[in-house]
């Protein structure tokens, strides 16, 4: 294989993945959906090996779930596992943030300001459905770095950023089916200034509210998703495309 085409087919591969990725935390593959490869290949257009690889890294991401010879399905949502992670996100995020507060230089106060301003510049030019748009969640997830970021502890951060992947796919699911927004601005505005202000107490217990309080909305607007028991719950797909409930067992 040259190094041209040996590039060209990372790119693919890095592409179905950030493809299927997006279908998975926008529900267009839905929670507990068995992933099968033919149609897989008819909608992504790729070859069965850039899929094994995607589905691979999706596996690792905890998106998708290997079940040996029976193949792979988009992992299931559970309010038990929403509560989970939003208690370890709560203490991996308030430790972070405690020691980016006590380690922090002029540099890092200005990153957190100038991406809370392309955050807000973003909401402004888009308007009321900002959340719902690619481009802001990557912003969003930007500003959340900025406040940690002089933690200095690499494999903080690496778990930090883990979870916090994790959750954008619950928080994703949740601004689908609201029908009204609460002010994030607003939110984001007071823990900036608070974390700039070096007011690790307010910092600390502003953190921890964004954080339960974006649970709570999921399980308010997002519930019906949810796996009803300890069950897996599989989507199937039949011929026209439709969507069938199977429990397994």
């Amino acid at each position: 294989m040259t190094e041209t085409s040996r590039r060209k087919g990372e790119t693919r591969a890095g592409d179905v993945l950030h493809r299927m990725r997006l279908d998975i935390v926008g529900c267009v593959l839905g929670p507990g959906e068995r992933l099968r490869f033919e149609a897989l290949r008819d909608r992504y257009a790729v070859s069965f090996s850039t899929l094994r690889e995607a589905l691979s890294c999706l596996v690792a991401e905890e998106l998708v779930l290997a079940q040996g010879q029976r193949g792979f399905i988009v992992a299931p949502i559970s309010i038990d596992d929403l509560n989970d992670l939003t208690n370890v996100r709560v203490l991996v995020e308030r430790e972070a943030l405690r020691r980016a507060m006590l380690r922090g230089d002029d540099a890092w106060e200005a990153a957190i300001i100038g991406t809370f301003h392309r955050m807000e510049r973003f909401q402004q030019r888009v308007g009321n459905q900002y959340y719902l748009d690619e481009e802001w969640s990557a912003i969003h997830g930007a500003f959340h770095l900025s406040l940690v970021s002089a933690c200095q502890s690499p494999n903080l951060l690496q778990i930090r950023e883990k979870l916090f992947a994790r959750a954008h796919r619950y928080r994703r699911m949740s601004s689908q089916f609201r029908t009204r927004w609460r002010e994030k601005d607003v939110e984001h505005k007071a823990i900036m200034e608070t974390v700039v202000a070096r007011d690790e107490g307010e910092a600390l217990a502003l953190i921890d509210r964004h954080i339960r309080e974006t649970s709570e909305n999921v399980i308010e607007h997002a519930g019906h998703l949810f796996a009803p028991s300890n069950a897996g719950w599989l989507l199937e797909r039949d011929d026209s495309g439709r969507v069938s409930n199977e429990v397994t067992k």
